[in-house]
């Protein structure tokens, strides 16, 4: 089917719906192919899959109306953005606009790839703009004692004590995502320049991050009585091992972290992002360079840091306390 741009659809009868919906699926399934192997080498595996994912929600959104990826007009994929817009999750909340963003963001990308490899010859993303971003302090951040107590809370006398003291103090020392995290090896790491090397980070960019003197010495600690003892830790390059010796994926991670928040009676909801989060917030405070905050975090953009420089509501109490004719 086609049609002229700005041209609606023509509505579908119950016996036609079916059949186009497959013809239409089976359309856009070749065009997916390629753009599934053009993620998979371009993207990080976890982008790749997100991208994939919201690529497949839009095409089950077309086949509904009896559409295939060749057929979308511009008007087609601002009447796509009005519907996510207007869509609620189970719980009945709206979609946040990072997640509206993410998915233009994948339609974008895949019709980029199909005219740039002459699969398409029109564009019908080009013209949608991107919605406004919220901009959104990050949230939970510890103080120096909270963050000092999740990090010392292991105790080093087993291996998954030694373990989670070397992964909490990394994550407080570099501010690392936890997917970086879990890809570390073993010969990503040296204890005696204090130098952790993150390969293929976010973007698929290498950078060299330096350890804080208790990082170096927990992953010392870790390496030399710890790991050894752990599950196939002479099969496996990773750097940090599960109990039963496979990778610690992000939930994995997240759960190491909460576990040890809760033992110490943290009463913030604590994940591996949160001390992300207090990494760039402390080293702020500490008057660190914006810009090197940046390069610690692996951010592509200078504005994903700037974030952390708005003023800090306990700062701001201060500031009242100190000067307002009622604040003493």
């Amino acid at each position: 089917m086609t049609r002229r741009s700005g041209e609606a659809p023509a509505p579908l009868s119950p016996l036609s719906t079916p059949l186009r919906r497959v013809r239409a699926l089976e359309k856009a399934s070749k065009l997916l192919k390629r753009f599934e192997d053009h993620v998979f080498v371009r993207y990080a595996p976890r982008t790749a899959s997100n991208y994939l994912r919201a690529v497949g929600v839009f095409v089950g959104w077309l086949a509904e109306r009896g559409l295939a990826l060749p057929d979308v007009r511009t008007d087609d994929v601002l009447a796509y953005q009005m519907d996510v817009f207007n869509a609620r999750k189970k719980d009945g909340t709206p979609y946040s606009s990072a997640e509206q963003l993410h998915r233009l963001s994948a339609l974008k990308t895949l019709y980029r790839f199909l005219c740039r490899r002459g699969l398409l010859l029109h564009d019908p993303t080009a013209a949608v703009e991107y919605p406004r971003q919220e901009q959104r302090l990050p949230r939970g951040v510890l103080s120096l004692k909270e963050a000092r107590r999740i990090v010392e809370a292991p105790a080093t006398h087993t291996p998954l004590g030694l373990r989670d003291r070397a992964v909490l103090e990394v994550f407080y020392a570099t501010g690392i995502r936890a997917s970086e995290l879990a890809n570390l090896t073993t010969q990503d790491v040296d204890v005696e320049e204090r130098i952790l090397r993150v390969v293929r980070g976010k973007g698929r960019k290498d950078r060299n991050v330096p350890l804080t003197t208790a990082a170096a010495e927990a992953l010392q600690a870790y390496l030399l009585e710890g790991r050894p003892h752990l599950p196939r830790a002479t099969r496996s390059s990773l750097l940090f091992l599960a109990q039963r010796g496979g990778r610690m994926h992000t939930a994995t991670l997240n759960d190491v972290v909460q576990l040890w928040a809760k033992k110490v009676r943290i009463k913030k909801k604590v994940t591996c992002h949160t001390l992300r989060h207090t990494v760039a917030t402390h080293l702020l405070k500490g008057g660190a360079d914006i810009r090197h905050i940046q390069a610690l975090l692996g951010h592509a953009s200078l504005s994903s840091t700037q974030r952390y420089t708005r003023v800090e509501i306990q700062d701001l109490l201060q500031v009242v306390k100190r000067a307002h004719p009622r604040g003493r």
